[in-house]
């Protein structure tokens, strides 16, 4: 800024018409400038036409637990999930609150995860289903989809629990 002032110092002394110019040109891009510049979380119009979003699902279990086996998964194919790891999270409520940490990869990006929760039975035993499904119509990218989800299993009565993912026992827990 120090060398703009500068020039404009040699501009007057050396060619006061020329100086008179600059400022005459200074003066009208000055007054083209905006007055007023948005600020960052105020919206601004734009020539792009908004972004169209599916409209909300009404069912609440879908709303709620994205996750959970739908009427509509009958008609698709049933995949297979990899999971890398599964823990037991223990929450710090009373009574005491469970969930289930998944990650691990889909087959493809089309495939949707699914996890079905069965409640415990005679000898407390709580199996976890985890598998994926897929439109069998779908062309569909051959890759992994990676994810990594918590599943919340809520509480259970006192008492000794095992917990089963995909035949697999995966945590024995204390209610």
């Amino acid at each position: 800024m120090n060398r703009f002032f500068l020039t404009l110092r040699l501009c007057f002394a050396q060619h006061p018409f020329g100086a008179v110019q600059a400022l005459l040109l200074i003066s009208l891009l000055t007054a083209c400038a905006p007055t007023q510049t948005p600020l960052p979380d105020t919206p601004v119009d734009s020539d792009t036409p908004p972004v169209s979003t599916p409209p909300p699902v009404d069912d609440p279990i879908i709303n709620e637990e994205p996750f959970l086996p739908r009427p509509g998964d009958k008609a698709l194919h049933r995949g297979t999930v990899y999971l890398d790891s599964v823990d037991l999270l223990t929450l710090e409520s009373y009574p005491l609150q469970f969930s289930l940490a998944l990650a691990g990869n889909l087959p493809t990006p089309c495939n949707h995860l699914r996890v079905a929760v069965s409640p415990p039975d005679a000898e407390n035993k709580i199996v976890v289903n985890v598998y994926s499904v897929t439109d069998p119509n779908a062309v569909c990218i051959q890759m992994l989809k990676p994810f990594e989800v918590n599943i919340p299993l809520g509480s259970y009565p006192s008492g000794h629990y095992t917990l089963w993912v995909n035949g697999e026992q995966v945590a024995e827990f204390d209610a």
